[in-house]
């Protein structure tokens, strides 16, 4: 048996008291050797599975085209890499016809899915140096795809009359919309990530601005569907028509799947027009003040465009965009801290709003062969800011003079709650200006008085429950322990105070506790 040591612990030091650090956890580095099993697995999947359903939907469109239209299959493999571009609004040009206007509702689908698969690689068990391997992941595979279909429409320009589109364009309208997607997908659900990649703290108005604008858009294309589908029905007669000139049911579905996939981009035309902006078709256009006739397409949504001379009720549609302008400066009003003097909550809603209807025109628009350009008017973005800008500043009024106080937007469960600068509001109390309210309740606090005066003064306050009912007391706390090691184990450990320092304490404890050196 070893000789007993003796061995001193201090408890009276807060510092030796204190729980010791923790190791740091270690974190998975940048590198692709770096990623675990699953990790790996996960960006396969955002790589893969958006580009495979894109491909497989391709394939059964092109190969159920021709098996009703009864055509030879020697053109199938150009067809479906045509069809591949065609999705990501790469221009083309079959035979002597140039199309850069390509059906939106396919490229939606498309990039939701890409955005849906980012965010889902991107949770809360991404690290963040990997979010850029979800990016990498998310445009990777479509750039690869596309340069095989490049090549195949290369080879097929022989058999086909398709020619070869320019490698640089395809490559960016791939590259720009599928990054756009996985910056969207990514953004949904990491956005705090992003704020601190900024070397400046963000404002408390940029979050609020941004959604918004979102809600914005999303309320003037909701609306503009609304207007879109009562046009068509207004024009009933130009809609049979167009489906009589199909000749066969075949005929009437390909022209009912057609008008459904340009129905977007009929969606966001219509959007120019309720702002106040017009519609380029060809060498006439389109707008609540004047319409130049134009030749359109022969397709069942087209029948949407009116062509007859301008209703003056027609100006009554520009309510539409003051309306949201106003339901946006509300939103801001709302859920940001901005005083009236200073709406940088509405301008960021009215700025957010204009680069999304812009971007949206961008790609809604192009040549569609002998019919010209048909595309919305750049100056729809600049209408979109003035009335979210204007109106919105309305709104935000309103909100301050009618709405009540200001409530934040619970970012997340760590955030704090919003006090409003001129005062601090909640169920039951409410300050203005030094000023109490009369909700108070004085009855309420008399009770509390008067338990405390009827207690006994003399009763013994209880434990703190933070101690367990009184760890040591104030005189405990005089000294620390001197452990004093005994080799017999029936002797009871006693604790003595020792004569040199009366800050220590003696405690036996038996030997067959410690490890045998």
């Amino acid at each position: 048996m070893s000789a007993p040591r003796t061995a001193l612990a201090r408890l009276g030091d807060p510092e030796l008291r204190e729980e010791p650090p923790r190791p740091p956890v270690p974190r998975r580095g940048g590198g692709f050797g770096s990623l675990t099993p699953e990790r790996a697995r996960v960006l396969m999947l955002v790589a893969a599975r958006p580009s495979a359903i894109t491909m497989l939907v391709i394939f059964i469109l092109v190969y159920g085209t021709l098996l009703a239209a009864g055509s030879p299959m020697s053109g199938t493999s150009g067809a479906i890499a045509a069809s591949w571009l065609a999705v990501h609004q790469v221009p083309l040009v079959i035979g002597k016809t140039g199309i850069g206007l390509w059906p939106l509702l396919p490229t939606a689908l498309m990039l939701w899915l890409v955005a849906r698969e980012s965010a889902v690689a991107s949770d809360s068990d991404c690290e963040t140096n990997e979010l850029g391997w979800v990016v990498g992941a998310a445009v990777g595979g479509p750039l690869l795809i596309t340069a095989v279909c490049l090549a195949v429409a290369d080879d097929a320009s022989a058999v086909v009359p398709l020619q070869p589109p320019n490698t640089l364009a395809a490559f960016a309208w791939v590259l720009g919309l599928n990054l756009l997607a996985a910056a969207v997908g990514i953004g949904a659900v990491r956005w705090r990530d992003f704020t601190d990649l900024l070397q400046i703290p963000l404002p408390d108005w940029v979050i609020p601005g941004l959604r918004a604008g979102m809600l914005a858009v999303g309320r003037l294309l909701l609306t503009a569907t609304v207007v879109t589908v009562v046009s068509l029905f207004a024009h009933w007669s130009r809609l049979g028509e167009t489906y009589r000139a199909a000749g066969n049911p075949v005929g009437a579905l390909g022209l009912t799947v057609l008008s459904l996939a340009y129905l977007p981009n009929v969606v966001v035309d219509a959007v120019s027009v309720l702002v106040g902006g017009q519609v380029h078709i060809g060498p006439g256009s389109l707008s609540l003040f004047r319409i130049e006739g134009a030749p359109v397409p022969a397709v069942p949504v087209s029948a949407a465009v009116p062509s007859g001379p301008v209703a003056v009720w027609w100006l009554a549609l520009l309510i539409v965009p003051a309306a949201i302008g106003v339901l946006s400066g509300l939103d801001c009003g709302r859920t940001s801290r901005d005083r009236a003097g200073a709406p940088w909550a509405t301008l960021t809603a009215a700025g957010v709003a204009a680069v999304v209807v812009a971007l949206l025109g961008a790609v809604a628009g192009g040549e569609l062969g002998t019919f010209g350009r048909i595309a919305p008017d750049l100056v729809a973005a600049a209408l979109v800011f003035a009335w979210l800008a204007v109106a919105g500043y309305v709104g935000m009024l309103g909100a301050r003079w009618f709405g009540g106080p200001a409530t934040a937007l619970a970012y997340d469960e760590y955030d704090d709650a919003y006090y409003d600068d001129e005062g601090y509001a909640d169920d039951e109390y409410y300050y203005a200006d030094g000023e109490y309210d009369d909700e108070y309740d004085e009855d309420e606090y008399d009770d509390y008085d008067e338990e405390f005066e009827d207690a006994d003064p003399d009763a013994p306050e209880p434990a703190d429950p933070d101690t367990d009912g009184g760890w040591y007391d104030d005189e405990d706390l005089d000294g620390a322990l001197e452990a004093e090691l005994v080799d017999d184990h029936d002797e009871p450990a006693v604790a003595v105070k020792s004569s040199e320092n009366p800050d220590i304490v003696d405690a036996e404890v038996v030997e067959g506790d410690l490890p045998d050196k």
